[in-house]
């Protein structure tokens, strides 16, 4: 008989060190995309670029290891209630934020061929070719890994390192991006939730052992670096490996952070990673497209161009979120009740308030 998985459910207040760790990747994401957005623009490569070539192994694998920590608590909620968290949730924002990045991203084309752009906009609920990619991704790792709750976890754990394995050996490559990414994604998303219970004692273990924790990171920094420099993050196993121990790394350095006050930033970006995701492609074509054109690179710094844009586009969607927090446009950031399936956020809100 096929038995329910024996997952124990995470902590049941928030995690310092989590919060950190989704600092971490968010800022992680938007590096990239600024590096190699300035780059482009100016033909040359900054100082930023070895930093985002060292995260290249587990910048996404630890995103997606991160998202589902906390899945054990709801896996086994009722079907409806489970659907509009973890599906119409990360729905309502993909197609919010879609139809508002869409005429930004593409605006060239939207002013001589706007039906281009339509077209674009339902095509890309089929193939994510944005930076949204990501939550519609989320959504549908939600219903798969609930349709498997019930199989043992070492099956579902070997499907998904093999699936992982055929696409780096290239045997999985369909061209539809859905099914390639699921491929290369999905076994961090299983381990983050299927292992939860051990990765939060391991990050407790290491938030009390600093010296342990920081000798480990540089061991783990150099043979990643090493590693990198040989191209061994594109080669089956070795992939997996090092973005398993990249996912790792990150959780150490989050639990060993909560013993420091200096580095609150990077928490309250993890608190609000959703902004910072859902935005900050904004800020970051107005510096590609307007301001850097204009300018050209400070002091001829490829790098500081790099680093400039980078802070923009972080810090400034936390500025609009503070700002619009509690007026009507705070629908961009907070699914509204209509938005939800039988009221159930509405309740859900209720249900909070009246504990208090």
């Amino acid at each position: 008989m096929v038995s329910t998985h024996p997952i124990a459910a995470p902590p049941a207040q928030r995690v310092d060190w989590v919060d950190y760790a989704k600092g971490i990747c968010i800022i992680l994401v938007v590096m990239m995309h600024a590096v190699n957005g300035v780059e482009y623009l100016f033909d040359e490569q900054g100082w930023m670029h070895p930093i985002i070539d060292f995260a290249r192994p587990f910048r996404i694998p630890d995103f997606f290891l991160v998202a589902g920590l906390f899945l054990s608590r709801s896996i086994h909620a009722p079907l409806a209630d489970y659907l509009d968290r973890k599906v119409v949730h990360f729905m309502y924002f993909y197609v919010l934020w879609l139809t508002l990045q869409l005429p930004v991203l593409e605006f060239d084309a939207l002013v001589s061929h706007p039906g281009y752009v339509l077209k674009l906009w339902f095509y890309s609920f089929v193939e994510p070719s944005n930076s949204l990619w990501f939550v519609h991704m989320l959504a549908i790792f939600y219903v798969v890994t609930r349709l498997l709750r019930n199989v043992p976890v070492w099956i579902v754990f070997a499907g998904a390192f093999i699936l992982q394995s055929l696409y780096q050996l290239v045997l999985i490559d369909t061209g539809w991006g859905v099914i390639d990414r699921f491929a290369n994604r999905y076994v961090y998303f299983f381990i983050g939730y299927a292992f939860a219970p051990q990765i939060f004692r391991f990050a407790g273990r290491a938030a009390k052992a600093p010296w342990t924790g920081a000798l480990g990171l540089l061991a783990w920094g150099i043979l990643n670096w090493w590693a990198v420099s040989l191209a061994l993050h594109e080669e089956v196993v070795a992939s997996f490996i090092l973005g398993i121990a990249g996912a790792t790394a990150v959780c150490v350095v989050s639990a060993l952070l909560t013993r420091f006050r200096a580095a609150d930033f990077l928490r309250y970006c993890g608190r609000h990673s959703i902004v910072i995701y859902l935005t900050y492609a904004f800020p970051l074509v107005a510096m590609e497209r307007l301001v850097l054109p204009a300018i050209g690179a400070p002091f001829g710094d490829v790098g500081l161009a790099s680093a400039l844009t980078l802070t923009f586009a972080v810090a400034l969607p936390l500025a609009f979120h503070a700002l619009i927090r509690g007026t009507p446009l705070n629908f961009l950031y907070v699914r509204p009740d209509w938005a939800s399936l039988s009221g159930s956020e509405r309740e859900k809100r209720r249900a909070a308030l009246s504990a208090k």
